[in-house]
């Protein structure tokens, strides 16, 4: 009797969900990708008007560019070995910058364009500048006519260059003192003296880092140039820090003080010199609240041999409030529903660096966390949202 043919066992429950489970898997990867391709499409089209600018070792492409006037977005892609910054310079003075965008990554500089010539400043401070061409519109012709009366910020305008000239004669005075040390070969005096000297200078970065190459011979930091600490060109604050902080000595500074005891006293003479507009008042205070924010709070990169970063974050609190209380008269009159919200942005971010202080001084900025660091840039960054509605609330919402 031959033996029946074996039946094929049912599958089990386990395979059946597994198979089930595999083609839910598959229909959310495929939902998943179409979600990813939409997504993708949007920001294509949403950034289809940003210009590409690539920053490649030596020089950018394209190195002559020409927009119309009003709101421009460039989108700067770094293809060089180390982080750089792009600028737009009208004459000495810098209309728009990103700094540190770093290597392989790329950053968006929006700028509100007046119709005119303008420079461009390419990573290395060695490399050739390009050319802006912003040609004129209605609306720019329009936004020209329509600004409102500078009668009323005739008295702000004038209380803020007394106070460039007041913080200007402190700065002469505390480099020149770091100069003294350091001709009289007191390594621990002259660090001691660094950090007046910067928090002097901090006080004055909004204004001072609108004229571009003074600000470069200053404050530039050793990746602006080819051979970075090595290079002969690196000169300025960061050079005496170097010096100072990393390698503990004095050999060769005396001429490097020497020259940022002229610097600084030129910087005096351009910054009295410079007229500022209504709009630039404020705007160069959130430009700078934004640098803080945005790259030397995270990164610490600002003071990296002494690690002073909160002083200068202090020192630029100072000028903010100081601006805020120039304009505060005005703000009364016309918007004084935004006062609140900058009065609460200033004190929140007095308080989170009012945290980290230490007698006088503040603590080193490497024994900052992560997280420490990212509320001191949250803080900065809403301060700088605050203020940015001053100008549209007072009429200078137009092209600066």
């Amino acid at each position: 009797m031959s033996n029946p043919t074996p039946q094929s066992a049912p599958p089990s429950r386990a395979l059946r969900w597994g198979v089930a489970g595999s083609v839910v898997v598959m229909i959310a990867a495929g939902g998943l990708f179409y979600y990813a391709s939409q997504l993708a499409a949007t920001k294509r089209q949403t950034n289809h008007n940003e210009i590409a600018v690539t920053i490649h070792s030596h020089a950018c492409e394209p190195n002559a560019l020409t927009v119309p006037a009003g709101r421009a977005s460039f989108r700067i892609i770094n293809r060089s070995d180390r982080a750089v910054e792009w600028e737009i310079l009208d004459g000495v003075l810098v209309v728009e910058e990103r700094e540190n965008i770093a290597p392989g990554l790329s950053q968006v500089i929006n700028a509100n364009l007046l119709p005119g010539d303008y420079a461009i400043t390419c990573g290395l401070l060695s490399n050739p500048r390009g050319t802006l061409h912003v040609t004129p519109t209605t609306e720019s012709d329009a936004q020209a006519k329509a600004k409102p009366s500078m009668v009323a910020f005739i008295g702000p305008l004038s209380e803020f260059r007394v106070y460039l000239s007041g913080q200007s004669g402190a700065l002469i005075k505390a480099v020149t003192a770091l100069q003294q040390a350091i001709d009289a070969g007191d390594l621990a005096q002259a660090q001691a003296l660094y950090v007046p000297a910067r928090e002097a200078y901090q006080r004055l970065a909004p204004a001072s880092q609108r004229l571009a190459e003074l600000d470069n011979a200053i404050n530039a930091r050793a990746d602006y140039f080819e051979k970075r600490e090595q290079d002969p060109a690196f000169s300025g604050f960061h050079r005496l820090e170097y010096s100072l902080f990393q390698q503990h000595s004095l050999d060769g500074l005396a001429p490097v003080a020497q020259r940022l005891v002229a610097d600084v006293t030129t910087l005096k003479q351009q910054l009295l010199a410079q007229s500022l507009s209504p709009e630039q008042l404020v705007s160069i205070v959130v430009r700078n609240l934004n640098s803080l924010a945005d790259v030397r709070a995270r990164s610490g990169e600002e003071e990296r041999y002494s690690h002073i970063d909160l002083n200068g974050f202090a020192a630029n609190l100072d000028v903010a409030r100081k601006v805020v209380d120039l304009m505060r008269p005005l703000l009364g009159k016309s918007a004084a529903g935004l006062l609140p919200d900058i009065d609460s942005a200033l004190n929140a971010f007095d308080a989170e660096l009012a945290a980290f202080k230490v007698g006088n001084t503040y603590s080193t900025y490497d024994s900052i966390a992560a997280d420490q660091r990212q509320q001191i840039a949250d803080k900065a960054k809403a301060l700088a949202a605050a203020l940015d509605g001053i100008d549209p609330a007072l009429g200078l919402s137009g092209l600066q």
